[in-house]
C-alpha cells in the first residue's frame, strides 16, 4: 500500500496519526490509544514512501540531517509529516489535520477564547503537551479575527499546517526553513512586513522568546505556542530560558505585554465518543501582572482560582462547564455525512394527498337515492 491508502484507512477509522516504520507494523492512533493495522512493513518500502514526499535537494538533507518535516495533502487530506531515521531505517510520523476552516465553535473551545483576538497589542500563549491540539486552536483564534476584523496577519510556521484565505483580513504564511532559514530571521523579517497579527508557531528558543516579547510590545498582537502542562509552567519556562541577571527585566517585560495564556490537555467524553480540548486560562489582569514581576509563578494557580469574573478558567472549573454542555460539533460524522451526500441516492418521496373539503353532509330519508349517495361518496374520497 502507498502512503495515500494508509492516510485513507486512518481516516475512516477516526485516527488522528498515522506511524510507519520498516520492519514494524502501520500503527494508528485513535481517541490516544496506539493500535497496530498492518503487518511489517519492508524497509524499502518505507523508504520509497519517504523519498516520493521529498524533493532532491530535500532528500540530501534529509540523508545529512536524518530527519524531515514537511506538510502536504494526501488523498484529499491535509497532513503534517515528519520524516526520520532510526536503527531499523527510515520511519514515517504523519498527523491528519482538520479542515482549514476551524472556529472556536467547531472545535468545541468555550465562545470567552473570542475575547483574546481582541487587543491590538500583546502577546497570547497557547500552550500544552503536544499532540494536544495547541496548533488547531491557533488556528480558530486566527479565523476569529479572520472572520470578524481587517488585519494584516503574519503566520511564521515550521511546517505550514492549516491554509487560510483572506475572509476580512489578509494573510500571509511563511514557512520554515523554506521562506525563512530560521524563526529568527522570520521574526525579524515580519516586523519590517507591517503586520498586524503575528503568529509564531512555536519558540524555541530564547533569541526566538525575546523577539516575541519585543514584537508584543512595539504595537502588535502576536499569538505564539509552546510546550507546558500549565499557564504557570509556561511562563516560568520562558523566564528562566534567560539567564539569571536578565530574568528580572524579562519577567517585568513579560507582565507588561501578556494578555492571557491558555493550556489545555485533550479529554475523552465517553458519552460522545469524542476528544475535547480541557483548558486553563490566566488573563492579565493587575494580580496576575503582579505575581509575574514576582517571579512567584507558584502562585498564578491561585490567581486563576479568584480571577473567573476577569475570564479566568482553572481545569476543574472549565470540567464543570464541559460537564454542563450539550451541544458539542462531531468532527468526524460531520465529514462522514458530507461525503456520503454527493454519491447518496435519490429519495422517493410520495405524493402528497390532496387537501380534504369540507366534510360532506348525509341525511338520509325515504325519498334519498342511495346509489346517488354512493357515487357521491366515492367522489368524494377520490
Amino acid at each position: 500500500m502507498i502512503l495515500a491508502e494508509w492516510v485513507l484507512k486512518a481516516r475512516a477509522l477516526g485516527a488522528s496519526d498515522v506511524h510507519l516504520q520498516a520492519g514494524t507494523p502501520v500503527v494508528v492512533r485513535v481517541r490516544g490509544e496506539l493500535s497496530a493495522i498492518s503487518e511489517d512493513l519492508p524497509a524499502v518500502r518505507v523508504a520509497e514512501m519517504g523519498r516520493e514526499l521529498l524533493n532532491n535537494e530535500q532528500w540530501e538533507q534529509f540523508r545529512a540531517r536524518g530527519s524531515a518535516d514537511l506538510s502536504i495533502n494526501v488523498a484529499g487530506t491535509r497532513c503534517r509529516v515528519n520524516l526520520y531515521q532510526t536503527i531499523r531505517g527510515a520511519a514515517l510520523a504523519v498527523r491528519l489535520l482538520a479542515s482549514s476552516t476551524n472556529t472556536l465553535k467547531s472545535c468545541n473551545l468555550h465562545p470567552d477564547l473570542s475575547k483574546l483576538t481582541e487587543p491590538q497589542t500583546g502577546l497570547v500563549i497557547v500552550s500544552g503537551p503536544t499532540g494536544c491540539g495547541k496548533s488547531t486552536t491557533l488556528a480558530a483564534l486566527i479565523e476569529q479575527i479572520n472572520a470578524s476584523r481587517a488585519r494584516n496577519i503574519i503566520t511564521l510556521e515550521s511546517p505550514i499546517e492549516y491554509l487560510y484565505s483572506n475572509d476580512r483580513s489578509f494573510i500571509r504564511q511563511r514557512e520554515v526553513p523554506t521562506h525563512s532559514p530560521s524563526y529568527e530571521q522570520a521574526i525579524i523579517d515580519a516586523l519590517r512586513e507591517n503586520p498586524d497579527v503575528l503568529v509564531i508557531g512555536e519558540m524555541r528558543s530564547p533569541e526566538a522568546m525575546r523577539l516575541t516579547l519585543n514584537a508584543a510590545e512595539t504595537g502588535h498582537l502576536v499569538l505564539a505556542t509552546m510546550h507546558s502542562s500549565t499557564c504557570a509552567e509556561a511562563l516560568n519556562r520562558m523566564c528562566m530560558s534567560f539567564p539569571s541577571e536578565i530574568q528580572g527585566s524579562v519577567r517585568a517585560q513579560v507582565a507588561d505585554c501578556l494578555v492571557a495564556v491558555v493550556c489545555q490537555r485533550l479529554e475523552f467524553l465517553m458519552d460522545y465518543q469524542l476528544r475535547v480540548p480541557l483548558c486553563e486560562v490566566l488573563i492579565a489582569n493587575s494580580n496576575a501582572k503582579g505575581t509575574i514581576r514576582a517571579g512567584s509563578f507558584s502562585q498564578l494557580a491561585t490567581v486563576i482560582q479568584s480571577g473567573g469574573e476577569d475570564g479566568m478558567w482553572s481545569f476543574e472549573r472549565y470540567r464543570r462547564w464541559m460537564e454542563q454542555k450539550r451541544d458539542w460539533v462531531m468532527p468526524s460524522r460531520q465529514s462522514a455525512q458530507t461525503q456520503a451526500m454527493p454519491t447518496a441516492a435519490p429519495v422517493a418521496r410520495p405524493t402528497p394527498r390532496p387537501a380534504v373539503d369540507a366534510p360532506l353532509d348525509i341525511s338520509i330519508d325515504e325519498s334519498t337515492d342511495l346509489a346517488e349517495l354512493a357515487r357521491k361518496i366515492e367522489k368524494k374520497i377520490r
